[in-house]
């Protein structure tokens, strides 16, 4: 018989997978609707474009960690249900957007109302045993990369049959279930940070008390160059695949492909190195995760076929599956009771930063060294993660 934590686990794990089908819906077709709101020149599209993707990462990325401290203070569900229906009413206004301008301004709301990943980090972390933080994690992981690998095929084709404005609505109505099966699933949750919390804090003497306990700044830093490593591939991984392709082979399938495989070894490996990792230690499954992740990547750019990066990013994608599950219970683990929003709010701040400016340190690159050289830097962002794996403080559990 499932005890109550467990079935939160997987309340949450099937909301985060809506969701994130959701929110990568529109993913594979942003910049087409941009040009369908009338912008014309491709300059003018990419410019859109790119507004419409970093505005929402920093808005994200200066929101998260009031969010999350708002959530100690006022409770861990509120603020999954304000990110899911938040979410929802700001995706369906998208779908009636009339020109880019409406659209960028919408999408940078978006980043500063939604954050599910955080939010539903800090309310699992609340509820979990610190024994059990590593399934927890990678059982959300799973969720988050089977969604996130499910939401371009699922948006490209409906993309295709029903037109833009259908799919924004198709994706605001997944995440209205996703805060429904939270608001009415979701029993007996710590509502907010127990009595022993200091309520004095203020915001920002929590953020710099959460940032000297041993360990979260070195987990904050690896947390950064995960997620840099991998949104760094993001713009490029494309054109470099195209570049060991013919002209008549279809690119778009082979990116596809090798993305679904990559977020689909991703997936098979979470759930089960975050159970090794509450075995044997988060820290030992982090370091080799990154140490194998790094090994696979570091040659990606210098591959002559495709099938050469279809097995590393495989392999890569697989090994990746570690590093993430593997960071967020070790924060959990690392985080005294009642500081989990804050704890996670800040972790959601340092990935949206992370993904803001990974295309220009990409771009500055791979301009002089060409486009493999995106792999190079993911890799060794990957083996820096180990290196400082390695030197992690030994683990004091936080008292709950």
């Amino acid at each position: 018989m499932q005890t109550r934590w467990q079935t939160t686990l997987w309340i949450m794990f099937v909301a985060q997978f809506l969701s994130a089908i959701g929110f990568s819906i529109i993913f594979p077709f942003l910049p087409l609707y941009v040009a369908y709101l009338g912008v014309v020149t491709i300059g003018d599209v990419a410019l859109w474009s790119g507004l419409v993707f970093s505005l929402q990462a920093l808005t994200m990325a200066i929101a998260a960690p009031i969010w999350g401290s708002l959530a100690d203070r006022l409770g861990y569900k509120l603020m999954v249900e304000r990110a899911m229906y938040g979410g929802a009413i700001i995706l369906l206004l998208m779908g009636f957007a009339r020109s880019a301008e409406e659209l960028t301004l919408l999408r940078t709301i978006q980043g500063m109302i939604t954050g599910t990943i955080s939010a539903a980090n800090a309310l699992v972390a609340t509820v979990t045993p610190r024994e059990r933080m590593g399934f927890a994690m990678g059982t959300l992981q799973m969720g988050l990369w089977s969604g996130t690998a499910a939401g371009p095929l699922i948006g490209g084709i409906m993309a295709e049959t029903l037109g833009f404005r259908a799919t924004f609505i198709t994706t605001a109505a997944l995440l209205l279930i996703s805060g429904i099966l939270v608001t009415v699933g979701v029993r007996g949750v710590r509502q907010t940070a127990s009595a022993t919390k200091r309520p004095s804090l203020s915001m920002w003497q929590s953020w710099l008390s959460i940032l000297r306990t041993p360990g979260i700044r070195p987990a904050y830093s690896m947390r950064f160059l995960s997620s840099l490593s991998q949104t760094i591939l993001l713009p490029f991984a494309p054109l470099f695949i195209a570049s060991l392709l013919s002209p008549t082979d279809p690119v778009s399938a082979y990116t596809g492909l090798i993305v679904g495989i990559s977020s689909a070894a991703g997936t098979a490996t979470a759930i089960w190195l975050g159970r090794l990792g509450d075995r044997i230690g988060h820290q030992q499954v982090l370091m080799v995760s990154a140490l194998v992740a790094g090994i696979a990547l570091l040659p990606q750019g210098i591959v002559t076929n495709i099938w050469q990066l279809l097995i590393l990013q495989a392999l890569s994608g697989a090994a990746i599956g570690g590093i993430t599950p593997s960071l967020s219970a070790l924060l959990g683990r690392y985080t005294a009771e009642g500081n989990e929003g804050a704890v996670y709010g800040l972790d959601s701040s340092i990935v949206s930063a992370a993904r803001a400016v990974a295309p220009l340190i990409g771009a500055m690159v791979v301009t002089p060294f060409g486009l493999g050289s995106a792999f190079f830097i993911s890799g060794c962002a990957c083996l820096i993660i180990a290196a400082g794996a390695a030197r992690l403080p030994a683990l004091v559990v936080a008292p709950r």
